[in-house]
């Protein structure tokens, strides 16, 4: 019987900009406070990118600190894939110039518009290339320059964004560690609680009117609650359920960093206490497609995660979309 091919993350990175957009500067911004934000999000500031940089420039310097980890070249990489919902441009995608800034030679590329449940597709098809033979190393990139796409006068939205970007090498292996299950769905019904409603082709750049509002993020923030909570909650339980492990198994909870309250009510609707979900949504905000490889990464490099751990990632976003990793985690090799 052949050994099963498994893929596991062999490399990460992250990257957050210098500038840090914190709450007493929204308050001069807008009508909020520190403590209204600090109690209703959990966030105290967030990254901004400095306006001459784009969205791969901050791949590029976490795709770099995961290939020295991986101990490989650009030229070993056999697909990228990068989810965001800020590219560089319309067209071409955020992959290709990545491609093009580092020198992914043999790489295919494709991006993912899945909002803040993007990385984790990422993790699910490039899982599902990896176990059919397809491609031996695949780098997967969750990176937003929300700030680009941001009302800084609605009080409701600009106080939760921040820019960065997070980065993993996911790599053939017969082990028994590496990724164990995921899973990913959708519901297109909801779109209108969380979109960008112009600027498209339905009513493309030349048809908006002047000083619209309309090609920045809008929210129903009460409504994205209720279903964020129950589709992470749900999605977790079906990838544990695919994985043949309970709540009770999990070491780390790495959650999409959306809102302190959504994550809390995630972990507890599952069962996991507080200490073993990991938060760092006070100083980047919510990063969508880059926040769980953020939060991963900087679980891994504060010495959180040990060989061995179980590791769930969930995340929830515009689509409306969902979608939850299981990894079981290995000790990386380079440094």
């Amino acid at each position: 019987m052949p050994e099963m091919i498994r893929s596991k993350i062999t490399g990460l990175g992250s990257h957050l900009p210098e500038k840090r957009l914190t709450n007493p500067d929204l308050e001069k911004i807008v009508d909020t406070s520190d403590e209204w934000i600090r109690t209703r999000t959990g966030i105290v500031e967030r990254r901004i990118l400095d306006g001459s940089l784009a969205t791969t420039d901050m791949a590029m310097d976490a795709t770099q600190k995961a290939l020295k980890i991986a101990g490989l070249t650009p030229e070993e990489i056999d697909l990228i894939i990068f989810a965001t919902v800020t590219p560089d441009y319309r067209l071409p995608s955020a992959s290709c110039i990545l491609q093009k800034k580092m020198g992914f030679k043999n790489a295919g590329t494709f991006d993912i518009v899945a909002a803040c449940a993007g990385f984790i597709h990422g993790i699910s098809v490039a899982d599902a290339y990896i176990q059919v033979g397809k491609f031996k190393n695949i780098l997967v990139i969750g990176a937003e320059a929300l700030s680009t796409i941001t009302d800084y006068t609605d009080r409701n939205t600009c106080v939760l964004f921040g820019d960065g970007a997070g980065a993993v090498i996911l790599s053939a292996s017969n082990d028994e560690s590496g990724v164990l299950s995921t899973f990913f769905k959708s519901d297109g019904n909801q779109a209108e609680l969380l979109w960008i409603r112009e600027g498209g082709s339905l009513i493309p750049v030349q048809n908006m009117e002047d000083n619209t509002k309309k090609v920045y993020i809008e929210m129903n923030g009460s409504e994205v609650f209720k279903h964020a909570v129950r589709q992470m909650a749900d999605a977790s339980q079906r990838s544990l359920k695919i994985a043949g492990l309970k709540s009770s198994d999990v070491d780390w909870l790495i959650p999409h960093q959306a809102n302190i309250r959504i994550m809390d009510a995630t972990a507890k609707r599952l069962g996991i206490p507080r200490e073993k979900v990991f938060v760092n949504i006070e100083k980047y905000g919510n990063t969508s497609a880059a926040s769980v490889p953020i939060a991963l990464d900087e679980a891994y490099r504060v010495g959180k995660l040990k060989d061995g751990d179980i590791v769930l990632m969930t995340a929830f976003g515009g689509g409306l979309t969902w979608a939850s990793a299981v990894v079981k985690w290995q000790e990386l090799n380079h440094e």
